[in-house]
């Protein structure tokens, strides 16, 4: 694109997408290519934190604009790609990270269990809305035309040979290397007679108290067969002309999936620290289980055993509106879910006709939900062998640094108010430490004598939270504390309401979220009595990432941490809404949702537009997890039908065709998988003052319309310039960026001959050192 910034040293011009290879990579086989487009509509681009299960309408034709083309409509299906089959071409990027041999060996494990952790939330979330739809009999159509019916059957058409391939880069390519380096994982027939029995005799000790055969027979109903649980179907009879009998057996979560061999007594797992990891010989526990069902099957013929799992729907639904009690309806959501429809079984391809039946029978399953894979079945646990002790088949070891403006903090007479007053902080994470700076924050304010109040809102948080550890210690050293929760977050519901139960008990504030809106804004707030101030001093945190240890090791995510009194007054006017029950439309500087951000951010796009028919210079650049508003899609297009260069960085869903003459010819869109999680959330706008705007929200209709959201812009030059580098850094990425067509398919661009390899996130991880080094907290 033309207009661009200026770049630092190592992403200097011409050192973008048109002095590189673009070139196909075989991340699917045929079928899977040939799904690239269907109905003429489309392919396109997962986590995190994100869920949803609202249904996206037709864009009405009441936003045109009215420089449009006549003959550009905005609810023409053709324009827009569709969302669930966009997730899923994500996923096949995500699965590339296993089949890429430049990547270490762990490294392509670790995706393997990735890629199965990811499909599993897709079928329990949009896979299960999509029959839940279905089965109430919806017919309406999504922007790019499609019934819920006709997404439906693309994905299980398009999911099937993604398994496949995940398969067989297991067996064919994973597995065989892993035996190359020393990491065997073995059949039962590659035991010895003396292994067969040191593992029997761990069966009988660690196993088999864990185990309940379940029997289906007229004494006994079927089992209730639980959600992403691994199970084995075994079929067994008392006498040979008896009919056979159908028992199911829970392979326990509790133990390790891949057992030890040859290590010492009763080893097992891959913890041990006296084994010898250049030598590590493994079997899985479901081989294990069934190699001595006659412990657990004593006096009866063992027919078939196979290995089956199912998924259930997560999209359990509450009417809020007349629960009386918001904890009481979450809790019942919980335990629904463990009984919800089935939405998927993955049974191993070899298993004997009758289990199929019985289960496809018993589920209520049709033939195309029936997933038939060889073994072994969901690669999740498999990640346990990144704690072997193989340096040599790992990443390099990255821990998070300190900020260069926070590192001296304790070293001298300033804290981290007195750093945050002089100059805002951008800190950028897992690059920058979490707890040396966001939980450094917060740690400071519930020690600090002149702290009055500390606010902030916790979508997801680890399981031993210091962050609410530290939120109980602020109201016990007597500061008015006040936690926005949200219960509604998915799959961390259980998680959120225990640490709301303990905040209330300290006698802190607590709101469990807002009737009509989840509250997904990553915000904090500290009131201080300062000497030197006019009132109270406001610092404020507002960030793109959860407040959440571990996640911010994994995730690329941003955070604001500025003295900016207007910031503060608006924040304060959102925690008073969580608290309260009237939310402000207007603000000083945050763009906040459901308030006046989509207006924001649509007058933010339309200037650039008109820049641009005015023949000057006119610029958009976004990095997002997801683009699926149609409205934001069809600002997009008018802006580049306007002559506006955008270029988009969209780690997954994406419904924006680029490149179609006439209409997109001045968007590019890429998407970034690599080592991390790509997380943050940054807008660049080229004639807007001040133009760069950080925050929690995607350019989605759940984040723009269904959710509370903060934005804030970065008026500071320093963190514009350090926004700059940060969006080139990732334009300029020839190892981990993918480049997007208008058909919704991928291609991975790569160096070309002679070219320099660029690692966006290695280069972060290079700077951050190099900065700390020279305590130079202008990059």
């Amino acid at each position: 694109m033309s207009n661009e910034p200026p770049r630092s040293d190592d992403t200097a011009d011409g050192e973008r997408a048109d002095s590189q290879e673009v070139r196909p990579v075989d991340t699917e086989n045929a079928a899977m290519a040939d799904t690239a487009e269907t109905n003429g509509s489309d392919l396109a681009a997962l986590e995190g934190d994100d869920d949803s299960s609202e249904t996206t309408t037709v864009v009405s034709d009441a936003a045109d604009s009215a420089d449009a083309p006549a003959d550009f409509d905005r609810s023409d299906p053709a324009y827009y790609l569709n969302r669930e089959l966009s997730e899923l071409e994500f996923q096949k990027r995500v699965l590339h990270e296993a089949t890429d041999e430049r990547n270490p060996l762990l490294e392509q494990v670790k995706f393997l269990s990735i890629f199965t952790t990811n499909m599993d939330e897709f079928f329990r979330k949009r896979v299960g809305g999509l029959k839940q739809q279905i089965e109430a009999g919806v017919t309406e159509r999504t922007p790019d035309g499609r019934t819920p019916r006709e997404q439906w059957d693309e994905i299980l058409e398009i999911a099937r040979p993604m398994f496949e391939r995940q398969t067989e880069c297991y067996h064919e390519t994973v597995r065989p290397a892993l035996a190359d380096a020393g990491v065997r994982i073995l059949d039962y027939d590659d035991l010895s007679a003396d292994e067969r029995g040191d593992l029997r005799a761990y069966f009988e000790s660690s196993v088999l108290p864990t185990l309940t055969p379940l029997t289906f027979d007229p004494a006994h109903p079927f089992p209730h067969i639980s959600n992403l649980s691994l199970s084995l179907g075994v079929l067994t009879r008392e006498n040979p002309n008896d009919d056979l009998t159908f028992s199911r057996v829970k392979v326990p979560q509790n133990r390790p999936r891949l057992v030890r061999v040859g290590g010492d007594s009763g080893d097992s797992g891959t913890e041990s620290a006296s084994a010898d990891d250049r030598n590590a010989r493994f079997v899985l526990i479901e081989d294990v289980i069934a190699d001595n069902l006659d412990l657990l099957f004593p006096n009866v013929e063992i027919v078939d055993y196979s290995t089956f799992r199912v998924t259930r729907n997560a999209e359990v639904g509450r009417d809020e509106e007349v629960a009386e009690d918001l904890i009481e309806m979450i809790e019942e959501v919980l335990e629904e879910r463990r009984f919800a429809t089935v939405v998927r079984l993955e049974i191993e391809d070899d298993a004997h006709p009758l289990v199929r039946e019985i289960l496809a029978d018993r589920l209520d399953l049709d033939d195309c939900e029936i997933f038939e894979r060889r073994g072994p079945l969901a690669f999740r646990d498999f990640d346990s062998l990144l704690e072997l002790d193989r340096p040599d088949l790992k990443l390099d070891d990255w821990s998070p640094k300190p900020h260069p403006r926070l590192a001296d903090i304790g070293t001298d007479d300033r804290d981290i108010f007195d750093v945050i007053r002089a100059d805002d902080v951008l800190v950028h994470h897992p690059y920058h430490s979490f707890t040396g700076t966001v939980q450094q924050f917060l740690e400071t304010a519930a020690r600090d004598p002149d702290v009055l109040a500390i606010k902030a809102a916790i979508y997801r948080t680890a399981s031993d939270s210091k962050v609410v550890e530290t939120l109980i210690e602020a109201a016990r050293n007597g500061k008015q504390v006040a936690v926005m929760v949200e219960l509604k977050a998915r799959f961390d519901e259980q998680n959120n309401l225990e640490w709301a139960k303990k905040l209330e008990a300290e006698g802190i504030h607590v709101a469990y979220g807002t009737i009509g809106f989840k509250t997904h804004t990553k915000t904090s707030l500290v009131v201080r009595d300062e000497d030197d101030s006019e009132g109270v001093q406001l610092y404020s945190h507002v960030g793109t990432g959860n407040y959440h240890s571990e996640t911010a090791k994994r995730y690329d995510d941003l955070g604001l941490l500025t003295a900016d009194r207007d910031v503060g007054q608006d924040l304060v006017k959102l925690f008073n809404y969580f608290t309260g029950h009237s939310l402000h439309e207007q603000y000083r500087e945050l763009l906040v949702a459901p308030g006046n951000m989509r207006e924001r951010f649509v007058d933010l796009i339309r200037n650039e537009a008109e820049c641009a028919r005015r023949g000057e210079d006119a610029s958009i650049t976004a990095k997002v997890n997801r683009l699926e508003d149609p409205e934001m899609v069809a600002e997009l297009y008018e802006a580049s039908m306007a002559g506006v260069d955008i270029d988009l960085v969209v780690r997954d869903i994406c419904r924006l065709r680029p490149g179609l003459a006439g209409v997109s010819d001045n968007v590019d869109v890429y998407s970034v998988v690599g080592r991390f999680l790509e997380h943050s959330r940054i807008y660049r706008f080229g004639n807007d003052d001040p133009g760069y705007y950080v925050g929690s929200a995607d350019w989605m209709t759940r984040n723009l319309d269904n959710r509370v959201e903060a934005i804030a812009p970065i008026e500071d030059p320093r963190l514009q310039s350090k926004l700059d580098w940060v969006l080139e850094t990732f334009l300029s990425d020839n190892r981990k960026r993918w480049v997007m067509h208008s058909d919704g398919s991928y291609e991975q661009i790569r160096p070309a001959e002679g070219e320099a390899v660029r690692n966006a996130q290695e280069t972060f991880m290079r700077e951050t050192e190099e900065a700390l080094r020279n305590r130079d907290g202008s990059r």
